[in-house]
């Protein structure tokens, strides 16, 4: 067992080794202290775990959204979590959609119990986790609660198209607990530098009349008025078709999905400006409004296609990935807590409103 005195050494002379002093002790306590060389064992443990649950609760959007496109939400009758009363059905395309459902969704909820005990075990002196955690598992088990209240007790379009929303705050949810996790101490530091209150202000807008336009998507689905307009981007050859009936179900849609990408336009243009200071928010504006638009060319393709179920897949999964980028930049933009930035050394910080020691853009407080 080497010496402290041998370990100094070491770190003295070790041209790789860190010239912080905080990093020099933090690499000591490793060495010598049992508890610090646990805890790393069960860093990398909740951080894969988290990995797997934002990638199992994307798996489980997919899986709701093709149970709904191909119609299997009765692929099991009205038993539930069993499905036909049986632990193993007899097999039909139905009974396998809606079942590896059920059975993924399953499995996710042991992942999402592993990485909500590590993490609290692990990094609970941090109020994000705090609040990521109790809303991942309330939101995971209210999205089971409303699909076998679906299979259950059928009840009215408005509130089944609440499944997919809601599922898409647990997805949201369990991706930022991961980013969180692997980027404590690298990219989520930039939350240090601030943000202009406007802006802050038109991020979490455009995260919030998201939901309100996947909500109308998902109730343009339930309600199958998805070719209520055969053509796109006219509908039945008319630039204003009214909002009477399916028609204006669908038409109403689609001007939300329209404002939602003037919407982002704007936030990249805001972010284009900052993008040397916060260049995290700059290309996550960059990767949503790429998502977005390709989530609105697959809405075409749904509509060109009648209803293909790989362009209808498409269109789902372009608009998970949007909203957890959107969800990602929302977080980045809110200032770090003042217990994280008191784990850096003092003479490491970053000052609040400062990129690289340099002065702030003019308005980062407006």
């Amino acid at each position: 067992m080497p010496q402290i005195d041998d370990v100094s050494s070491m770190n003295t002379n070790d041209s790789s080794a860190p010239n912080a002093p905080g990093d020099q002790r933090s690499r000591r306590d490793r060495i010598l202290s049992p508890q610090g060389a646990a805890r790393e064992r069960l860093e990398k443990w909740v951080k894969r775990l988290a990995l797997l649950s934002a990638i199992g609760m994307f798996l489980v959007l997919m899986q709701g959204t093709m149970v709904t496109t191909t119609g299997s939400g009765d692929g099991c009758g009205n038993s539930w979590p069993l499905c036909h009363g049986k632990f193993i059905p007899q097999y039909t395309v139905a009974t396998a959609i809606e079942y590896s459902h059920r059975l993924v969704t399953s499995l996710e909820s042991f992942l999402i119990m592993g990485t909500a005990v590590g993490g609290l075990i692990l990094w609970r002196n941090r109020i994000e986790m705090r609040v990521l955690i109790p809303m991942t598992v309330f939101f995971l088990l209210l999205q089971a609660g409303l699909g076998a209240a679906a299979v259950m007790w059928p009840t009215s379009d408005e509130v089944m198209a609440l499944h997919f929303g809601i599922s898409l705050i647990a997805f949201a949810s369990t991706l930022l607990l991961a980013t969180l996790a692997y980027g404590m101490k690298t990219f989520d530091t930039r939350r240090d530098l601030g943000a202009p209150k406007r802006l802050v202000w038109l991020i979490w807008g455009l995260l919030s009349y998201t939901w309100v336009v996947v909500y109308l998507g998902a109730y343009t689905r339930h309600t199958e008025s998805n070719l209520a307009c055969l053509d796109w981007p006219l509908c039945n050859g008319s630039v204003f078709p009214g909002f009477t009936g399916p028609v204006g179900i669908v038409f109403g849609h689609r001007i939300a999905a329209l404002v939602l990408v003037l919407g982002m336009v704007a936030l990249l243009a805001w972010t284009w400006k900052i993008r040397d200071w916060r260049p995290d928010l700059f290309w996550g504006s960059t990767i949503a409004l790429v998502l977005v638009l390709v989530q609105s060319l697959a809405g075409a393709a749904v509509v060109w296609s009648r209803m293909d179920v790989f362009a209808t897949l498409s269109h789902g999964i372009f608009i998970s990935l949007y909203w957890g980028v959107l969800a990602f930049i929302a977080f980045q933009s809110l200032p770090r807590p003042a217990e994280a930035r008191s784990e850096i050394p003092a003479e490491h910080r970053v000052p609040m409103g400062h990129a690289l020691g340099q002065a702030a853009p003019a308005g980062v407080g407006d």
